[in-house]
């Protein structure tokens, strides 16, 4: 039969690009059990753009036609979206099947089009992608910045014995209280009355997890998806929201920046008014607690991951990898983390930058979970993030986002001091072929002045690499036995015997720099947690020494940026001494103030301060030895005490209410505190340079060939900090510390 004559430009091919996220939606609904049961080889549906393989005739012309009958498998990473595609549902498969294959299961054969009653044509776009089905790596090498606490940090609590863990996304408030705000599965469930779950953390510098707060009665769950977005199809399919809310212990040690992100920009208002499929394709970035930098795009909307007992369970969006060559590599312990777009932030004057541009991006969800997808012939695994968007959780939650609670610093905020400390000791070393050792590695020990002036330095990669100068607050933050030698309380008093005398004193005598005596003042507290920080600058530096004489120079390397650390401690005032945060309640905060607000608000001036100084100095440390190393520190603890007294930096606190401006400008005897402060930070770069001279020369670096002075690579780097037995941590009463020192 002959199709019937029609007159002349009356019949159109359907005009796929008009279809909406409701069209597609509402067809998906209608195929709800079709999609869900029948197609047995279907492990998840979305919404989105049809991709388009990189090989297929219209990847670059428009107009081809492309020949896709008995094709090739399609993935996410052979295929692509093109400003072309055409809206589309999304049926991932769990493996490639050809027509002529189900010849014997016609019904299993996934139609290029569904046909809806009012003749709606939606086009159906098959993507290859296997759940992998295996358990996850255990957690290690979590983020943990320092004691400003906020969006990106880990976050932990125990249920039924066992440690869930996830990360704080960002601050919220409901107009009375401000929240951390993660998810619901991390913080649980709590009635009105009931004491809520504890949610802990481990701060930088701190051996134990600190309790930052209890599971708030605001919470949700998952709801259906036409009552989340009103006047949209989803009758048969859940919202996965998963939001939850941290009653907050002292918000005085939070800040509305996102590690690793900055400031915040308004957050993306998504409704059913608005929500489009040009999301798709958007790239998007973010900090997890567990990975670190994470990098993305939204590929697919309203993402149904499971369907069980008749419903579907949605995540509003579907993040995976930019190409080939940037895989998200999130992980467990991410749950909780925000999403932020990653096209070219705005940027806002603000007061506490004096006319620096802040850089701020716009958040847009919230990752409550993740998938593992197995791609192409060759198995290739890539990560997925599942996320809610996060205007519809601070409408479902009746909160908004706080943007303005305790910012203005750099984006990843942390031990500026290490940082330049480190990198500066790079320029001073004497001996040359160390020279050219240390500053073909400065990158992986740190960084130099502009990325520090700037604040767009990173402290880890998206392979979670940690610059070895901040290795022991970020990379070993959980290993408890580590805390005592971030320190020493050089002025407290001793009893007994030692009645009236401090370790100042008593160090005046060289050999009282022993762990022998150290034990004895300490017994005579009878304190168990003792400072023993000249005593670990002692143990690397024989770890220095064993590794440049075996020819290991990527072992020298990584422990001479790890020592860096304990050097810029032992030049910081409230490092070494008992008033380590303040002599009163009132006082408490001085010390993340000081080390961590002021010196990040005063980047510039703080670089430039140390460079001068150095400039001006003719001061030499002249280490011999592991001894003379924890000499040589005890030296530098002095000097410190001398240049800037801990009770000066708090004094200065007090009299600057708290503020950092007025704390950097406040005057020590006829200088100012940001002046003294770069004063004994240069002490330390002058130490540290001599402490890694003379290591490299008594394991006679001599020896060491010139082809050997390169940039080592950094995953060698991180898999020698990464082993615990690598410069391996005691407590001071411990045997086995006295007799690493040969003691």
């Amino acid at each position: 039969m002959n199709k019937p004559s029609l007159p002349e430009g009356s019949y159109t091919e359907p005009d796929f690009r008009s279809l909406s996220v409701k069209d597609l939606l509402e067809a998906r609904d209608v195929f709800h059990l079709y999609l869900s049961n029948q197609l047995k080889g279907v492990v998840g549906t979305a919404i989105g753009l049809y991709r388009i393989r990189n090989t297929d005739p219209d990847a670059k012309d428009p107009c081809a036609k492309a020949a896709r009958e008995g094709a090739s498998e399609k993935t996410l990473t052979n295929s692509m979206v093109r400003p072309w595609s055409q809206p589309c549902i999304l049926a991932f498969v769990r493996e490639w099947r050809k027509v002529e294959e189900l010849r014997d299961e016609p019904e299993q054969v996934i139609p290029k089009f569904l046909y809806m009653p009012d003749g709606r044509t939606i086009p159906v776009c098959v993507i290859k992608a296997t759940k992998k089905e295996v358990a996850p790596p255990p957690l290690q090498g979590f983020a943990f910045p320092n004691q400003l606490l906020g969006g990106g940090y880990p976050i932990f609590s125990e249920v039924q014995g066992q440690e869930h863990v996830g990360s704080l996304g960002c601050l919220v408030t409901d107009g009375d209280r401000i929240y951390g705000l993660t998810n619901k599965h991390v913080v649980g469930e709590r009635n009105i009355g009931d004491l809520g779950r504890e949610i802990f953390s481990f701060i930088s510098g701190k051996p134990d997890r600190q309790r930052i707060g209890v599971g708030s009665c605001k919470y949700v769950g998952k709801k259906l998806l036409k009552d989340v977005y009103k006047g949209w199809p989803g009758s048969h399919s859940y919202s996965v929201i998963d939001a939850g809310l941290i009653e907050l212990k002292d918000v005085t040690d939070w800040t509305a920046q996102v590690y690793g992100i900055g400031e915040l920009d308004e957050p993306v208002e998504l409704n059913t008014g608005n929500i489009s499929l040009n999301l798709i394709g958007c790239p998007v970035r973010a900090f997890g607690g567990a990975s670190g930098e994470m990098k993305g795009e939204i590929q697919a909307l309203f993402y149904r991951y499971k369907a069980v007992g008749g419903f579907d369970y949605v995540s509003d969006l579907l993040i995976g990898p930019r190409g080939e060559q940037t895989p998200i590599m999130t992980r467990p312990g991410d749950s909780g983390t925000v999403w932020f777009l990653d096209q070219e932030p705005s940027t806002e004057m603000t007061e506490e930058k004096k006319g620096k541009r802040s850089r701020r991006f716009k958040p847009i969800a919230l990752q409550w979970g993740g998938q593992k997808l197995t791609m192409g012939q060759d198995e290739t695994e890539l990560s997925f993030a599942l996320a809610t968007c996060l205007s519809t959780i601070c409408r479902e939650l009746d909160v908004d986002i706080v943007r303005s609670w305790n910012v203005g610093y750099g984006e990843y905020w942390g031990k500026l001091g290490h940082y330049k400390i480190a990198a500066k000791a790079c320029e001073l070393i004497s001996n040359q072929k160390l020279r050219t050792l240390m500053l073909a590695n400065l990158e992986n020990i740190s960084f130099g002045d502009q990325s520090i002036i700037d604040g767009e330095f990173k402290r880890i990669d998206s392979n979670q690499f940690v610059p070895l100068a901040d290795v022991p607050d970020l990379a070993w933050g959980r290993w408890k036995r580590d805390g005592n030698n971030h320190f020493a309380d050089m002025d407290e008093k001793g009893r007994g015997k030692f009645k009236g005398k401090t370790l100042l004193e008593l160090t005046k005598i060289p050999d009282n720099v022993s762990v022998k005596v150290w034990n004895g003042f300490y017994d005579s507290l009878e304190k168990d947690k003792r400072g023993a920080l000249p005593f670990r600058i002692w143990q690397i530096y024989n770890e220095m020494v064993k590794s440049v004489s075996q020819g290991n120079v990527a072992k020298f390397v990584c422990a001479a940026g790890i020592v860096a650390h304990y050097v810029g401690d032992a030049c910081e005032p409230l490092h070494i001494s008992q008033f380590y945060d303040g002599r009163t309640q009132d006082e408490r905060g001085v010390h993340s103030a000081y080390e961590t607000r002021m010196l990040e608000r005063f980047a510039a001036e703080t670089v430039a301060g140390v460079n001068e100084y150095l400039d001006n100095s003719t001061v030499k440390y002249n280490v011999k030895g592991g001894h003379s190393a924890a000499i040589s520190a005890v030296q530098l603890m002095r000097s410190t005490f001398e240049k800037l007294p801990p009770v000066k930096v708090i004094e200065a606190y007090n009299d600057a209410s708290h503020q950092v401006a007025g704390m950097f400008e406040y005057v020590v005897n006829t200088d100012k505190l940001g002046e003294r402060t770069a004063a004994c930070m240069g002490e330390g770069c002058l130490l540290l340079e001599s402490i890694w001279n003379n290591a490299w020369e008594e394991g006679e670096g001599k020896e060491i060939p010139d082809d050997a002075l390169v940039q080592v690579e950094r995953e060698r780097l991180k898999a020698i900090y990464e082993d615990k037995e690598f410069l391996k941590a005691y407590k001071l009463d411990d045997p086995k510390f006295a007799r690493s020192l040969g003691q």
